[in-house]
């Protein structure tokens, strides 16, 4: 028995990529939510941190950070077994989900590392969210998600620089602009 052997020509190689990277940023678009959720939670975190210590006399200053992290995990959690039951996974978004689930596993890594070594944990989380979000950018070939990738990593060396008190503004700052930017205009883009 002879099995038939499909070959594609260059021509249809390259539109199938294309159409597969066409497919992932159309789901990844739909994913957008992830950006947006963790941009605006981390980002009020880093400012509700920054007003708590340095405006009230709360001792548990700290505390939006765990709560909304908490929060983020469930939702998370939640929406992508919804997604992921409804609808097909490509290769790229299989690895883009499985990649930020490792960073995910570090986030919480380096935080629990700085703040055993009473080290404030900012400048090393932009570090990972510069690299999730530049490779995002980089596999789904969205220049938004890479510059906010590249700001984040920029902020990060610009937050060495900065007196620990203010690294939660930094941190909240760069948050926004390389997730909540990223994250509206992969939203509403038409492709």
């Amino acid at each position: 028995m002879t099995t038939a052997e499909n070959t594609l020509t260059p021509q249809e190689s390259l539109a199938l990529i294309a159409e597969t990277i066409s497919k992932t940023r159309d789901n990844i678009k739909v994913n957008s939510f992830y950006f947006l959720l963790w941009g605006w939670l981390v980002s009020l975190a880093s400012f509700g941190f920054f007003i708590l210590q340095h405006y009230t006399g709360f001792a548990y200053y700290f505390l939006p950070f765990p709560v909304f992290a908490i929060a983020g995990v469930i939702i998370t959690i939640s929406h992508y077994t919804k997604r992921k039951a409804s609808t097909s996974e490509t290769h790229i978004s299989y690895f883009l989900s499985r990649m930020w689930m490792v960073l995910g596993i570090c986030f919480i890594l380096v935080v629990f590392i700085n703040v055993s070594q009473n080290l404030p944990p900012f400048t090393y989380t932009l570090i990972i969210a510069g690299i999730g979000t530049m490779v995002s950018g980089l596999v789904m070939k969205f220049k938004p998600l890479i510059i906010g990738g590249i700001f984040f990593l920029c902020a990060s060396m610009g937050s060495v620089y900065v007196i620990d008190a203010f690294k939660p503004l930094v941190h909240g700052i760069a948050i926004m602009v390389g997730y909540l930017i990223p994250g509206y205009l992969l939203k509403y883009s038409k492709n």
